[in-house]
């Protein structure tokens, strides 16, 4: 089986080899994948959606996995109890979602060994919210796949806090890291800001907020071109 390169990097950063409950499992490639190579013991297939979910089955039976991956129509973590999943793993959906499903059932979140997670946009807010739930961000990996700059994150039980908002916005794992995928992103994220301010003559509280990102993003790359 052949996974994208960003689901191959989510998928790399399971590491209980228990149960992982893949939330919004989509097709369910990754959660039949971690079992087939016996990187985890069984998995749980979940989704709110009927045909993601239906999809999901007809794979898990054509890689003959039905009694290791049980399929669940699920919103969020709503079908999981406490224990059940040694990892939870969520993938290709917007961080407020993300972080809204990580806080709804806490007691859920809090039960499992590790978190795997990869959040399309608004990344801050998932840092914020693994901290204040007791997670510490353990790893984070960049990935540029089909076009589009995915960030990973695994994390564990652990008090973390970081010390600066910009830790939270950019990651700081990847920013002491000088990881060199999140570098080609601050500069392609630089031209777009240059671009956004050319456009925007008159000073603007919308100005004042693209200037702050651009002092962002200049300390972050003097930081790490040092």
């Amino acid at each position: 089986m052949h996974l994208s390169k960003r689901l191959q990097a989510v998928a790399d950063y399971v590491r209980s080899g228990g149960v992982v409950a893949d939330i919004g499992c989509d097709h369910g490639f990754t959660v039949i994948f971690l079992v087939r190579e016996n990187r985890a013991a069984g998995g749980i297939a979940m989704d709110i959606n009927e045909g993601p979910l239906q999809r999901a089955k007809e794979h898990i039976a054509d890689y003959g996995l039905s009694e290791k991956i049980q399929v669940r129509k699920s919103d969020g973590t709503q079908m999981l109890q406490p224990g059940e999943a040694d990892t939870i793993l969520i993938s290709g959906i917007g961080g407020a979602l993300m972080e809204h499903i990580l806080r709804e059932r806490p007691e859920v979140t809090a039960s499992a060994k590790e978190l795997v997670l990869s959040p399309q946009s608004e990344i801050c807010k998932v840092r914020y919210a693994l901290h204040d739930l007791g997670f510490q961000i353990t790893q984070e990996n960049m990935v540029y796949d089909m076009g589009k700059y995915y960030t990973i994150l695994r994390c564990e039980s652990g008090l973390e806090h970081y010390s600066s908002d910009i830790e939270y916005i950019y990651g700081k794992q990847l920013i002491i890291n000088k990881h060199p995928v999140f570098c080609r992103f601050l500069l392609q994220e630089k031209k777009r800001v240059e671009a956004i301010l050319a456009g925007m003559p008159e000073q603007t509280p919308a100005k004042e907020n693209i200037l702050q990102e651009q002092m962002q993003i200049e300390t972050l790359l003097k930081s790490i071109f040092v």
